[in-house]
């Protein structure tokens, strides 16, 4: 089979980066899932691995598969099935973005143009829809039953929350609960499941598996709101996309349903206007920030991500104090951190 010419690396945080500790911890076992990820990114069509590799080796952290194989360290997980089905994870991961970039019509991805913009968008969909068949074949050959099960639900809630957000963009009476449903099903839920396959695995009790399902879901709830905070707060090169995207695409994140439920009615015409209409001026961006920062829903949104991030180390609080309880914990201050 023809193997892609991709080069897959973990990159490394600075010495000072919350996530080093993660990074370090999960470096032996990442070694054998980005073998993985190479090998089943190979295809005799070239156009696959060429539009694969594109987004797979563009700078993403490898997050997601890194808590699957922490999750298996925590549990003391002997075996080797972990390495398949966090390759599995990041195919996931990977197919829905070039998915997302699709529907969103987005240009950039990771600071470089979205595979859609140099391959067009027939060509991100189906090679989504082949990452998505490696992952599911990988969890197939694993031969746990019940770890397909939580990954191939995910899959599906994914999909659903992709849809529901559909549904509410440009919809400016979103309530803060719909939006959060949206992120659990959109986000959270594969870091829930990429924590979960690793104790069920290794046979863990339930109540053991729950916990790190609950980390998982706690921390990527964290994850999004940050990412829907720095949407108009980061910098682009940090982002690897344009500030203001999320604007630019009338899509209702939670700076914007804060601003909008806690504006005056002057205000919510303007947010009609733009995200439901679509009449966006050259300077519509930067009112719609000071809005938010009058309104604290930027500050707000990020103090959210920290209530998350809390509950989600709480859910570690009966592991074995080990340097990969640690590491996991330090995680989620890298994930909250972001926003500084």
């Amino acid at each position: 089979m023809r193997r892609s010419p991709l080069a897959v690396v973990v990159p490394f945080e600075t010495p000072s980066s919350p996530i080093e500790r993660l990074v370090e911890q999960v470096a032996p076992d990442m070694g054998r899932v980005n073998a993985t990820i190479l090998e089943r990114t190979g295809s005799e069509v070239t156009m696959i691995p060429e539009v694969a590799s594109h987004l797979i080796s563009s700078g993403g952290k490898r997050l997601r598969p890194m808590l699957t194989v922490a999750m298996a360290q925590l549990s003391n997980y002997p075996g080797d099935g972990h390495i398949k089905l966090a390759a599995a994870v990041e195919f996931m991961h990977t197919a829905t973005l070039l998915h997302d970039d699709v529907v969103d019509e987005s240009d950039m991805r990771r600071g470089k143009l979205a595979a859609r913009m140099l391959w067009g968008n027939e060509a991100s969909v189906l090679v989504g829809d082949f990452l998505l068949g490696q992952a599911f074949k990988m969890m197939v050959e694993v031969g746990n039953l019940h770890a397909l099960d939580i990954l191939s639900s995910a899959a599906a809630v994914i999909a659903e929350g992709e849809v529901m957000q559909l549904a509410a963009a440009k919809n400016t009476a979103t309530t803060e609960d719909e939006y959060l449903a949206v992120i659990r099903a959109k986000t959270a839920e594969l870091f829930a499941a990429a924590c979960e396959v690793g104790p069920v695995l290794a046979g863990r009790p339930k109540a053991e598996q729950a916990a790190c399902r609950s980390y998982g879901m706690n921390l990527g709830i964290a994850f999004q709101l940050i990412d829907d905070a720095l949407d108009y707060s980061g910098k682009a090169a940090k982002l690897g996309k344009n500030v203001g995207d999320d604007f630019r695409e009338g899509k209702i994140t939670l700076p914007i349903v804060l601003s909008f439920r806690r504006g005056s009615e002057t205000e919510r015409e303007f947010w009609n206007r733009t995200l439901v209409h679509n009449e966006i001026t050259d300077t519509d961006l930067d009112r719609a920030i000071s809005l938010m920062v009058k309104h604290r829903a930027i500050e707000d949104t990020v103090g959210r991500a920290h209530h998350y991030g809390e509950i989600a180390k709480e859910a570690l609080a009966l592991a074995p104090d080990t340097p990969i309880r640690k590491a996991l914990e330090d995680a989620v201050d890298f994930a909250v951190g972001r926003s500084h």
